[in-house]
């Protein structure tokens, strides 16, 4: 007997295990990134979800200033947890533009009075079509659209106090 067959178990053991514990070791991302970036946001118009600011429309983002767009929702915990961020964020001069998505009206000013509100203007998405119509797949997220409306970059989650950086460095490069 060749003594090559007396490991040829063990080999096809090893084998097996690699291909078992390899996906485990290196997950697939499970992000699902908008198909829409570098391409102009789709036309949409969303009446005042907030009775104290506008509603929000592509045109909004067609005057040369480029804006973060933020899709959240009162009833969104990780929403709570970025809201010191677009505060910092808006602080730092941002425009922040939000998409609030089946949100009821008193829902939405409770949470703006306890977490704040850092939006120039809110429009109220009340079956989700604006935010699938951009390719956002869930709250909270961010995009980073450009003064001719073009949709530049896409945070998927909540914003993290070492993400405000970074966003503020994507808002200055949409500039260009």
């Amino acid at each position: 007997m060749n003594r090559w067959k007396l490991w040829l178990p063990l080999v096809l053991f090893a084998g097996f295990c690699l291909v078992a514990v390899w996906p485990l070791l290196h997950p697939p991302s499970s992000d699902i990134h908008s198909q829409l970036i570098g391409k102009p946001l789709p036309q949409f118009s969303l009446k005042p979800a907030s009775p104290d600011l506008p509603g929000v429309s592509t045109q909004d983002f067609r005057d040369g200033k480029p804006k973060l767009l933020n899709v959240f929702a009162s009833w969104c915990v990780p929403c709570a947890a970025e809201a010191p961020q677009l505060g910092q964020l808006q602080r730092q001069g941002a425009t922040i533009v939000g998409i609030d998505l089946r949100d009821r009206p008193e829902d939405l000013a409770q949470f703006l009075a306890g977490n704040g509100n850092p939006f120039a203007r809110i429009g109220a998405d009340d079956i989700g079509a604006v935010q699938l119509g951009i390719g956002s797949s869930g709250v909270p997220e961010t995009f980073v659209i450009d003064g001719q409306g073009t949709i530049r970059y896409q945070h998927i989650g909540d914003i993290r106090q070492d993400d405000v950086a970074m966003l503020l460095g994507k808002l200055k490069e949409a500039e260009s």
